[in-house]
């Protein structure tokens, strides 16, 4: 396993903590820690309509688990072009979600950002790879 196979693998690991942790908390009906007023506001966030999948009540966390939990069992594999469109549908759906905070509802959750952040780096993890396959090539 290369290097960045191992961070990409590291970062989903960590993406599933965060995405169990609001799930869990989401179930107990507890808000995480985070400033509630002002631009920064975990409760407006995870309390709007917008914080479950099509109005089921399974919170958009649990989803964060499932794709999370795929791109860690990606990561054991060898790097292709799988890697780069799982990363990208985790982009697409991190500028969806953060289009939702910052112009729908007008705060941002910092337990949010902290997996769409997670995301990214995973899709820069992808392209390096990517990069690195191609040069090796060369």
């Amino acid at each position: 396993m290369s290097r960045l196979q191992l961070s990409a693998l590291l970062v989903s690991l960590a993406g599933i903590a965060v995405s169990v942790y609001l799930t869990i908390l989401h179930y107990a009906g507890v808000v995480p820690g985070c400033p509630v007023t002002g631009p920064i506001n975990c409760e407006a966030v995870l309390s709007s309509s917008y914080a479950v999948i099509g109005g089921t009540g399974v919170p958009t966390s649990a989803a964060g688990i499932v794709w999370f939990g795929i791109s860690a069992l990606l990561w054991t594999r060898p790097t292709g072009r799988a890697h780069l469109v799982w990363s990208g549908l985790g982009l697409a759906t991190v500028l969806y979600l953060v289009f939702i905070e910052i112009v729908r509802l007008g705060v941002i959750c910092l337990w949010c950002t902290a997996s769409h952040v997670l995301v990214v780096a995973i899709v820069l993890i992808a392209l390096a790879s990517r990069s690195a396959q191609n040069t090796v090539r060369e």
